[in-house]
């Protein structure tokens, strides 16, 4: 490493030799040189989980090279499991993957880095001739038989799935198979001739599009154990063997005898093989290892952990377990082994090398003092023979702590790598690396200063994903729930049960069509290319729904009077819209060069929703209408952020903004971020909460009367007449559906006034309804931040050893614990028992009726991790951001409301970790039967970004709410709320240009076509009905012939190449939204005629069709009013397709002629 740091190595096997004086991250550096200079790899042993994140994060950086990744040395893990000892879960697939690939590579690595823990070093694991006989590796023109590919893949622990997402599942489809191989960080699409492999492609898991094509591919196995029939054999008669019980009642026994991959099965290992390895098995001689910390106190502790699990699990007397020294090794044992190879170990004593690396002095900078940075300018000043690399945590902050750094006549060179700053004569470096502290290496004039140590916090970096923007109709309407029985509106027909998919042959010609079940056993079959007329039914509940009769007009009167209710409930809203419009909003004006130098300040990388909520917002501010805005985003996804830009712009404006928000500890962590947001800015901020004195609160009012406060914070009490702000320009509300309904009327009374920006997670009905009538507009931010894993939900009888498993679970892997029991009169009592189920919990309560000072005391000392478990009421609902609370308990989870429960699961999750949240239940009752719908509806979105989707369950459980008034939900429930709200969109345009809305309300403005041609997804092309409803959705959703190409390129690359019949489907699809520009109602044709009905008063100058008459009378004439027949002699579905195109093509459009 260009001659730079390079600490001695054990010269012979069996040797060690001893480091001082390493600082900082002066220790990795040290560990890749040592790396880098010896002859074996390098494995890094750490005393937990935490260590091993941050040193593969530092090695990682350092070990780069300019020259390309294969230049650089090796750094991977082999991670926990993050479970605990004899536990019932098993790892995510990821962890599983990271531990295959490490497992692999080992044995061949010449040089290199492996990070582990101690814990990870006492478990045992599989033989390693299991990894390498079950190890496959394929490559172009390849011979490959998919039957048998298949049996391999399932006897090697793949799951087949229809869609492949996560490492570990395969999916076949025709002759294409996609699979996620296990130690990979790409799914792969293998693309056949016949039976030889044509192309190998990487794809997009999230969009399932393909991209760069590869060589060769390698398969690891699915799983650390075999679950194929010679590993189920081992595993059966091992068990017999062992453990004398009634096999008949033990599930795991079970389980495994039918192939199925039970929970937590990584413990019985041993059963599948006659002997196990240890990690010393995979490593070659030439192995260095480095110890840090103190491994003897952490792993006795990990052993006392085990021992205490072992005994704890003995009770269950139908799942027995292995003893302890059959799965893990000793921590005096691995000591042991450890002195069979070459070691490293820090240790301050004469013998010692010191590599003399120094502790940098406080350089945080204080937005308080005139010259914020003062403290490093001295520092360079006073040091100025020293070389400065400063280190920020993405290439955006990099920018930033560029323009800082010029502001103080400090002007850096920009480098990738550490590298190229030491080969380097620049005296002043910046680059972007996940350092979190710098080092001083006098001897070597070279200091590194990361950007944690400037501004006294570490930044956590989050990687940008572009995934698809979601479009608020689909999530509404869009059939991918659909279930076979469950309750469709048609719009022509009514509320029938969808009975799945057929396809029929009319007129010689194949087509599927879904099959509905109406009143009295009623059937209708609806073609595909029809499917804009059907959407889920959401109403009160799906076996309530009011099943229409087909052949009455039952359905139309319905109809119509829905309709003229939704006429009056349009005219209501648009008369809020109306004072809305009348009263002009303030325009402000966006400094660009400010509100940029804002923007990069902000630590995280947007997710591409997030950039377009922020865009929407200055453009709603900008113009001269004012703004009510709804940002709808699940927990953590990045509202308040949104909510920062636009208050700046507010402010810049001179402008005073004020934030109502529903409990007393969301004010005080809204202000906290807030005041930390703003810190760089001469902008005042301020808060009225219970957490505030009288007087302070008195003093406060005082200063936003005469303008000295920007931004206020607040409860219910920012909405007390008797404040005066001196220029209110903006309002956010966080969390409107937990304000009462006197809140709601003052809130209603503010809107016409000042610009309104809502922020929710699970939107209010009446809310959601309002933006989907777009009278307010709307916002979603649906994507996660980076590495976001979404919420194990799970729903269990309270007892004492679930609560102490979960418990300990979390606590093991370092993170914190939220116990949420919501009555104030046991609390105290549901702590202590918690204290005696899980004795090392360090316990601390928090609830609203504590005295103002000691709640806040309570909940910053959680924050700071004083204590690791927080028995709390609900007063936790809203915003509390504590990344590392991963596991939430719900004690009487029946007693909360769907948006509650929902709200509570957001509290967890909030970072990379697997989070778990427990819906606790009483045990033997019975529960209502919203309160079970409300249960299973939560379990049920364990995706991210579900809130959403949430609200609408919502109104299907308590009905449609209060959207209006209570009269309107039962015209809701007769329709469904997609018509509902489909009607009331066409109601509202309609008042909207002036036109009067007619009691039908025209929807329906899709086309009718039937040609009699054989338009369909084949069931050989597309077996998995589920996924062939929703492509057939999405192709009749297509708004223009872009759309329809994207969806083509999409089908070809996740299917293989069109069939025919599916071609003709686009083409019919293209022709539909030409026809729709021509004013067209119908088009029919047969084998030799047809006929084209057009829209009354269409858009179609008559004098063309005329003309056309006059010129063809053989082909064309009129066949009544608003009809136009033809003959031909198509026979080919193509030639048919193309004949009515050219048709079209021959009218003219009035806007035309006008032009």
């Amino acid at each position: 490493m260009a001659n730079i740091f390079n600490p001695p190595l054990p010269e012979d096997s069996h040797l060690a030799c001893y480091w001082k004086g390493t600082v900082g991250s002066a220790t990795s550096l040290a560990i890749a040189s040592a790396a880098a200079n010896s002859d074996g790899p390098l494995l890094l042993v750490c005393e937990d989980n935490e260590s091993v994140d941050q040193f593969k994060r530092e090695l990682r950086y350092f070990c780069s090279r300019a020259n390309g990744p294969e230049s650089q040395l090796k750094v991977f893990s082999l991670p926990d499991w993050e479970t605990l000892p004899y536990d019932n879960f098993s790892p995510h697939q990821d962890i599983i993957s990271d531990r295959l690939s490490a497992l692999y590579h080992l044995p061949q690595l010449e040089q290199g880095i492996l990070v582990v823990s101690i814990s990870s070093l006492m478990h045992k694991l599989p033989p390693q001739k299991y990894i390498t006989a079950n190890s496959l590796d394929l490559e172009i023109g390849q011979e490959l038989f998919i039957p048998a590919m298949r049996k391999e893949l399932v006897n090697a622990g793949y799951q087949a799935v229809d869609a492949v997402f996560e490492h570990g599942e395969f999916a076949v489809r025709g002759s294409i198979i996609d699979i996620y191989p296990m130690g990979s960080r790409f799914p792969f699409r293998i693309d056949l001739i016949g039976d030889e492999i044509e192309t190998l492609r990487i794809f997009d898991p999230e969009t399932q599009r393909s991209d760069k094509q590869v060589e060769q591919i390698r398969l690891l196995p699915g799983r650390e154990y075999p679950l194929d029939a010679k590993g189920i054999t081992a595993f059966r008669s091992e068990f017999r063997e062992r453990f004398d019980l009634d096999l008949r009642q033990c599930p795991i026994y079970q389980d495994v005898s039918d192939g199925i991959n039970s929970p937590g099965l990584e413990y019985y290992l041993g059963l599948f093989f006659k002997e196990l390895d240890s990690l010393f098995d995979f490593l070659p001689e030439s192995t260095t290892f480095c110890k840090i910390g103190n491994l003897k106190q952490s792993g006795d502790n990990f052993w006392k952990d085990i021992q205490s699990r072992y005994e704890d699990r003995q009770i269950d007397k139908y799942r027995p377990i292995l003893p302890p020294e059959e799965i893990f090794l000793p921590i005096d044992t691995v000591l042991k082994e450890l002195k069979q190879f070459r070691q490293i170990d820090f240790k301050d004593s004469k013998a010692s090398f010191d590599l003399e690396s120094s502790e940098l002095p406080e350089l945080s900078s204080d937005a308080k003092l005139k010259l914020p940075f003062s403290a490093v300018q001295q520092f360079i000043s006073e040091n100025s023979d020293q070389r400065v690399l400063f280190c920020a945590e993405s290439a955006g902050r990099r920018e930033t702590l560029l323009e800082i750094l010029k502001q103080i006549d400090i002007f850096p060179d920009v480098f990738e790598h550490w590298q190229e700053f030491v080969e380097a004569d620049a005296f002043f470096g910046i680059t972007v690396a996940p350092l979190d502290q710098g080092m001083w290496l006098q001897q070597h004039n070279l200091i590194l200063i990361t950007e944690a140590q400037l501004f006294g916090n570490r930044i956590a970096q989050r990687r940008r994903r572009n995934k698809q923007q979601s479009n608020t109709d689909f999530i509404i309407k869009s059939l991918t729930e659909l279930k076979i029985n469950d309750a469709v509106v048609h719009l022509d027909h009514g509320i029938g049960r969808y009975l799945g998919l057929q396809t029929i042959t009319t007129d010689g010609q194949a087509t599927e069509f879904l099959t509905l079940e109406y009143a009295s056993s009623a059937k209708l079959y609806v073609p595909v290319s029809s499917l804009h007329l059907i959407s889920r039914y959401s109403g009160a509940e799906q076996e309530g729904a009011q099943i229409s009769h087909l052949g009455t007009d039952q359905w139309q009167k319905t109809k119509r009077k829905a309709a003229e209710k939704i006429r009056d409930v349009a005219a209501e809203l648009l008369d809020i819209y109306a004072q809305r419009e009348a009263q002009k909003g303030y325009k402000y004006k966006c400094e660009s060069n400010d509100y940029e130098k804002f923007s990069a300040s902000f630590p995280f990388e947007e997710t591409a929703d997030q950039e377009s909520a922020i865009e929407a917002v200055i453009d709603d501010m900008t113009s001269s209408r004012a703004m009510d805005r709804l940002i709808c985003g699940d927990v953590g996804f990045g509202k308040t952020e949104v909510a920062m830009r636009a208050t700046f712009i507010a402010v810049q404006n001179s402008k005073q903004v004020a934030m109502l928000v529903p409990t007393t500890l969301l004010a005080q962590q809204h202000f906290e971020s807030f005041k930390d947001r703003f810190a760089d800015w001469p902008i005042t901020i301020d808060v009225i909460s219970r957490f505030r004195t009288n007087s302070e609160q008195t003093d406060t009012l005082k200063r936003v009367a005469n303008g000295a406060v920007d931004i206020l914070i607040g409860t219910h009490k920012l909405l007390n007449g008797e404040i005066k702000y001196k220029d209110l320009g903006m309002l956010i509300i966080d969390e409107e559906h937990r304000f009462g309904v006197r809140q709601k009327e003052k809130l209603k009374s503010l809107r016409a006034n000042v610009d309104i920006l809502t922020l929710t997670a699970t939107p209010i009905p009446r809310t959601l309804n309002m933006s989907l009538a777009g009278i307010r507009d709307l916002s979603l931010i649906v994507t996660p931040p980076a590495r976001r894993l979404s919420v194990k939900t799970f729903v269990r009888q309270q007892q004492d050893s679930l609560i102490k498993e979960a418990v300990s679970r979390e606590l093991l892997r370092g993170g914190q614990v939220f116990y949420l029991h919501n009555e104030v009169k046991t609390i105290e009592r549901a702590a202590e028992h918690l204290k005696e189920i899980s004795p090392q919990a360090r316990i601390c309560i928090a609830h609203g009726q504590m005295p103002e000072r000691d709640l806040e005391k309570v909940m910053a000392d959680f924050y700071h991790k004083r204590y690791n478990v927080l028995v709390c009421t609900t007063i936790i609902e809203t915003g509390i951001d504590i990344p590392s609370a991963n596991t939430i308990l719900i004690h009487r989870a029946d007693k909360f409301g769907l948006a509650q429960l929902h709200q509570l699961r957001g509290r967890v999750g909030r970072s990379h970790h697997q989070a778990y949240a427990y819906l606790l239940l009483p045990s033997h009752s019975k529960l209502g039967a919203d309160a079970q719908k409300r249960i299973e509806a939560i379990q049920a979105a364990s995706t991210l970004g579900a809130g959403f989707t949430l609200a609408s369950h919502d109104l299907e459980i308590r009905g449609a709410g209060e959207l209006l008034g209570d009269e309107q939900s039962g015209h809701m429930q007769k329709i469904g709320f997609s018509l509902y709200t489909e009607m009331l969109e066409a109601a509202v345009a309609a008042i909207k240009s002036g036109r009067t809305p007619t009691p039908e309300i025209d929807i329906d403005k899709s086309i009718d076509i039937n040609l009699r041609i054989p338009a369909l997804i084949p069931e050989d092309y597309l077996p998995d009905v589920h996924i062939r409803l929703i492509m057939y959705k999405r192709i009749s959703a297509s708004l223009d012939n872009d759309d329809l190409r994207e969806l083509q390129v999409e089908m070809i690359d996740r299917f293989g190449l069109l069939p025919r019949p599916l071609k003709l489907l686009f083409r019919l699809t293209q022709l539909k939204l030409k026809a729709e520009a021509y004013s067209i109602k119908k088009i029919d044709a047969n084998i030799s005629t047809g006929r084209i009905e057009f829209i009354p008063q269409p858009r179609i100058d008559s004098l063309s069709i005329i003309q056309l008459i006059q010129n063809e009378p053989q082909l064309y004439k009129l066949g009544g009013a608003n009809h136009l027949q033809f003959t031909h002699n198509c026979s080919d579905a193509d030639d048919k397709l193309d004949f009515i195109s050219d048709l079209l093509d021959k009218f003219k459009i009035i806007d035309e002629i006008a032009t």
